[in-house]
């Protein structure tokens, strides 16, 4: 009875490998001709790219039952199927319009990641598996994409998992399992022209803000003037960028550049009513030598610390 006992507990794993069924194995590439369309503001891009696919069981019928979960219009415009050598081979283009998430925390200085993944709709991974075809490349390399540089494109294949069961009741939990084949490609944005089109204007505005050290005191009122109205002006700089980002709860560069011109801006105009203390009290020269002072604290800090946080940003 011990011997019976002790065969099974070490037969057993290999008697549920032969029980379970083996899915069949869908051979996958894929090659993009091109992205474009980037729309930065409501996370979605255009890809243009061929997709084909080497099985055996017809009843997978990608040409009707292929899944794209992250796009948001497909448009299948050409495809081919062969048969003739007892697999079916399916070749494919598509356009795709696709929805993803963006990271702007470094923005301009950012590296987005444009994921595109498929999955059968009817046949789950007990009854199919992709394997990746990684020979040649995946991309053409005459791809360009306006204002960014493309860093790697990566293929690999998965188990996506749903905690539903799609209305099935014969499963015991709502859980299901649907191979995926997924390709990730990495960008990088070209930065400093974009980044000085966006911030020249603030830091215009803090240079004159800044000038204010520099105008004599019987001007006081001209210095009020110019600090409140580049303080309105960096405000109104940061709208602008704003509108063209998407909605974010994170403090990014952005945030932080315009906080900083913003907190400094600030220093002038608390500096300046210093000033004006100072010269109601008849004390013109020590007026004179605390602008002066305040004047290269500020700029030092200002600079220093755009420094540090643009590149701590672009690395």
């Amino acid at each position: 009875m011990k011997t019976k006992l002790i065969l099974l507990i070490i037969f057993f794993p290999f008697f549920s490998a032969i029980a379970r069924p083996v899915p069949d194995t869908v051979r996958t590439g894929i090659y993009i001709t091109s992205i474009h369309d980037i729309n930065f503001k409501d996370k979605e891009y255009t890809v243009n790219l061929w997709l084909w696919m080497k099985y055996k069981n017809k009843d997978f019928d990608f040409e009707r039952n292929l899944e794209v979960p992250l796009a948001k219009t497909v448009e299948k415009s050409f495809s081919t199927v062969d048969s003739s050598d007892g697999r079916i081979y399916l070749m494919m283009k598509l356009q795709c319009v696709m929805k993803d998430t963006w990271t702007i925390n470094n923005f301009p200085f950012d590296k987005q990641t444009l994921r595109f993944s498929i999955e059968n709709s009817q046949f789950d991974s007990d009854a199919l598996v992709f394997a990746a075809d990684t020979v040649g490349q995946h991309f053409d390399p005459r791809l360009t994409l306006r204002g960014w540089n493309i860093d790697s494109v990566e293929i690999a294949t998965g188990i996506k998992k749903y905690e539903t069961g799609f209305g099935d009741e014969t499963l015991k939990k709502p859980h299901t399992e649907y191979s995926s084949f997924k390709t990730k490609l990495v960008i990088h944005r070209n930065a400093m022209g974009l980044f000085w089109k966006m911030f020249l204007g603030m830091y215009v505005a803090f240079l004159i803000a800044y000038m204010c050290f520099y105008i004599h005191a019987d001007s006081i009122d001209s210095r009020f003037g110019l600090s409140v109205g580049a303080l309105f002006a960096v405000i109104g700089n940061k709208y602008i960028i704003d509108a063209s980002l998407p909605d974010s709860t994170t403090f990014t560069l952005v945030d932080t550049l315009h906080g900083l011109t913003l907190l400094c801006i600030l220093t002038v105009i608390i500096c300046t009513a210093y000033t004006l203390t100072l010269i109601k009290q008849g004390k013109i020269n020590e007026s004179r030598l605390f602008d002066i002072r305040s004047g290269r604290i500020v700029l030092a800090f200002y600079i220093l610390f755009n420094t540090y946080f643009i590149l701590n940003a672009s690395i």
